[in-house]
């Protein structure tokens, strides 16, 4: 599939964007840390989503928040609760059964917006 221009101007603001944050940080001596690299790439997703996408995320979020949704997320330390998911062959497998093996990752692919 050809990739439009739109898309590849785009992408070239991010990386600039990127680019000179990590110029910007390696000349005072230093790496960005990863909030600055999240800043960097929340200003340039201001310049690529159309403000029509925009508004619509940030009622999603809004809609969460008030939900009270945010209050029981987990938070980083504390135990996930147990479950049990399919994997790609369909096949149950459990977090403790992960835990038994050593220390687990998880993570959570939201899909494309």
């Amino acid at each position: 599939m050809p990739v439009r221009s739109g898309t590849m101007e785009k992408k070239q603001r991010i990386d600039g964007a990127q680019r000179r944050i990590i110029g910007e940080t390696l000349r005072e001596g230093r790496m960005a840390t990863l909030a600055e690299r999240l800043d960097t790439i929340r200003t340039a997703a201001k310049t690529r989503i159309p403000s029509e996408a925009q508004a619509v995320m940030q009622r999603s979020i809004e809609d969460l928040r008030a939900s009270g949704f945010v209050e029981r997320v987990p938070r980083v330390g504390q135990p996930a609760p147990k479950f049990s998911l399919p994997n790609a062959a369909g096949e149950s497998v459990s977090l403790d059964g992960l835990l038994a093996r050593g220390p687990v990752v998880l993570s959570f692919y939201r899909g494309r917006w």
